[in-house]
């Protein structure tokens, strides 16, 4: 498989060889579903044009943070988003989340609905062919992506590896599922066959609700600006180590993370009275503290301030 991932050398290059197999998926899934009368298959065709849609939408914000990151945007774009484009990756991965939870939900209704009416006929030929093919698709894009992103390591492709593993694991019941439907076809079993479509979906989507639930999580605490614990107790010894080094009265710290992006701010609290330093004083425990925190990160946004002012009480 070492062919096909130099076209996976990074975040975009693997997201667009996805999205070109998430669309075949969807058009396999659609184009099937209709002809063998399977809404399980169709439930896959539309989940992976869903997810066709969220990798676009990937796609487009990557390579807005990667050209903000090397200054490759229009003055025009530079001057509207003077802060980058970081805190559009979680909200990403938040409504990706949410829409998968929510398709996979809406398919448990319908799979209940079609239980409790009777259930539905299905050709299952056309459908193992199908199931086949898509799980033979969704293994190797799972495990060329999830070797491409050891080395690149971007959110956005983990969670597209998590989207292929729910499909191969939907089309992997479905094949399952239909095999047996055409071993029971003109058995004394064969009163089940209607069920096995409505059944198998219903516990594909009992099992989909939950798997994105920790991407929404991390999400959601990313746009709500939760502080990362790891990221303030770092920040807060480098500011305690500065602030001992440099006779400082005392400091606060203030940090966040969105997406791939690290934002921490630091406010020194300078004793009064202090003789004046030169500025290349200051940008040297600037530079002491950046190099500290970020290092040669571009996505690090480290701002390091000072004030003479009394420092804030702190609440216990």
């Amino acid at each position: 498989m070492k062919g096909p991932n130099r076209h996976m050398r990074t975040e975009q290059q693997a997201l667009k060889v996805s999205l070109a197999a998430i669309l075949l998926v969807s058009v396999l899934g659609i184009g099937f579903g209709l002809v063998s009368g399977s809404f399980a298959i169709l439930f896959d065709g539309v989940f992976s044009l869903m997810d066709a849609v969220m990798s676009v939408v990937s796609l487009t914000v990557a390579g807005l943070i990667s050209r903000s990151v090397a200054n490759r945007l229009s003055v025009r774009t530079q001057n509207a988003f003077t802060m980058g484009f970081w805190h559009f990756e979680p909200i990403v991965l938040l409504v990706n989340s949410v829409l998968m939870m929510g398709v996979a939900a809406y398919a448990l209704f319908q799979a209940v609905s079609a239980l409790l009416s009777g259930g539905r006929e299905v050709d299952f030929g056309p459908a193992v062919v199908y199931a086949a093919v898509v799980v033979v698709i969704t293994v190797v894009m799972g495990v060329l992506e999830h070797r491409a992103n050891r080395r690149i390591g971007s959110e956005f492709v983990a969670m597209d590896v998590k989207g292929w593993i729910m499909a191969g694991g939907v089309t992997g019941a479905l094949l399952i599922a239909f095999v047996i439907g055409m071993i029971i076809d003109g058995t004394e079993a064969e009163w089940f066959m209607p069920y096995v479509d409505p059944a198998v979906l219903t516990v594909v989507a009992l099992v989909l609700i939950p798997v994105p639930f920790s991407t929404l999580r991390k999400a959601l605490s990313e746009v709500s600006l939760v502080t990362p614990p790891g990221l303030r107790k770092d920040a807060e010894a480098v500011a305690e180590d500065v602030s001992a080094a440099e006779g400082f009265d005392d400091y606060r710290v203030y940090a966040a993370a969105q997406g791939r992006s690290r934002t921490v701010e630091i406010v020194f609290y300078v004793p009064k009275g202090l003789p004046p330093r030169a500025l290349e004083d200051w940008d040297r425990i600037r530079d002491t503290v950046e190099g500290r925190l970020g290092g040669d990160d571009p996505h690090a946004w480290i701002t390091v301030s000072f004030t003479t002012k009394d420092a804030p009480a702190v609440s216990p």
